[in-house]
């Protein structure tokens, strides 16, 4: 019989937020609700400006709109969307070498200098597996003037503040869609001290811009943010703890990836013992959103928070196991 798991979803909070927030379209100012959301956000992030806009890509196509030339993202482990909106914007791409995903230090000074690009784009943990190292990666960057921008989509309220913490980049963006951190269904946003980035990209953003009712899904499902992303961060680590074969054991992440020879055919074990409501929790790798090595991906991440318990992911563990075995 298949373990069953359930997708992760907004919270009662939320949705009764939102539900709210839908009944009120006519006598409720749009403006009102957002500025409320963005400012619960600035405390969360640790940034003076936020704008909230309908998606984590719209966040990101609005920053590269104040960009001219050139970018460097990771070469494995960040976000697809990072190249094609490049591409879209017309900036030149420069993918850095990583170990893993996980960018070294010495290997970024080399390529500021080499390259001089405007900007690195970056995902808090690589792939969702691992933790960059973002402080030390930021104070490079700030050091030779080329701006920090921090997918923290995977990351915020990270309870020992070492991501999603303005004092360490100089842009975060992020996606409230689902299955995030923030998980409302859809939008995003972005946060700063620069306000200059947010008065450039202006005309993008009056093109993006969220709705009231995701906003106040928002404004009540981030209260949660620390709890879901500690959970999961715990849950991951216990997994980790239990697979010889699993990536960055020494790292924090929402994801568990396992080096395999055959993802495809372990994936499909996976799947065939663990159901989560028929939705995606097994990811097959080579893929540049998690790792390009060869690996099968538990997104511990899109499931929701009550299946994080410490029974229950002993089951998850024992399930793998067996899936392994029968490999």
């Amino acid at each position: 019989m298949s373990l069953q798991l359930y997708y992760k979803k907004p919270s009662p909070e939320t949705i009764n937020a939102m539900c709210r927030a839908s009944k009120s379209l006519r006598t409720t100012s749009r403006s009102d609700q957002i500025q409320k959301t963005q400012e619960k956000i600035t405390h969360f992030v640790n940034h003076e400006h936020v704008k909230l806009v309908n998606s984590g890509n719209s966040a990101i196509m609005a920053v590269m709109s104040t960009l001219k030339n050139k970018i460097l993202i990771p070469d494995e482990g960040g976000w697809v969307g990072f190249k094609k909106i490049a591409d879209l914007m017309g900036l030149e791409v420069v993918y850095i070498p990583t170990s893993q995903g996980i960018i070294e230090l010495d290997v970024l000074e080399k390529y500021l200098d080499n390259h001089r690009p405007e900007a690195l784009f970056l995902t808090s943990l690589a792939g969702y597996i691992a933790e960059q190292p973002v402080k030390d990666l930021f104070e490079l960057c700030d050091d030779r003037n080329v701006l920090m921008v921090e997918d923290a989509s995977g990351a915020i309220g990270d309870p020992e503040k070492r991501l999603a913490n303005g004092e360490h980049s100089h842009v975060i963006i992020a996606s409230t869609g689902s299955p995030k951190i923030v998980n409302v269904g859809n939008g995003g946003f972005i946060s700063t001290n620069d306000y200059k980035i947010l008065k450039d990209s202006k005309n993008i953003l009056n093109s993006v811009k969220i709705d009231r009712i995701t906003a106040a899904g928002i404004y009540e499902e981030i209260n949660h943010a620390p709890h879901i992303l500690n959970s999961t961060i715990n849950a991951c680590q216990k997994m980790k703890k239990e697979f010889n074969n699993a990536m960055h054991q020494d790292k924090r992440g929402i994801v568990l990836a396992l080096i395999v020879d055959d993802p495809r055919r372990v994936g499909y074990i996976i799947r065939k013992n663990i159901m989560a409501e028929n939705r995606r929790v097994v990811t097959i790798c080579p893929d540049y959103n998690r790792t390009l090595s060869s690996a099968v991906c538990f997104e511990l991440k899109n499931l929701d928070v009550n299946c994080l318990k410490s029974g229950i992911v002993e089951k998850i563990i024992f399930t793998i196991k067996n899936s392994l075995n029968d490999y």
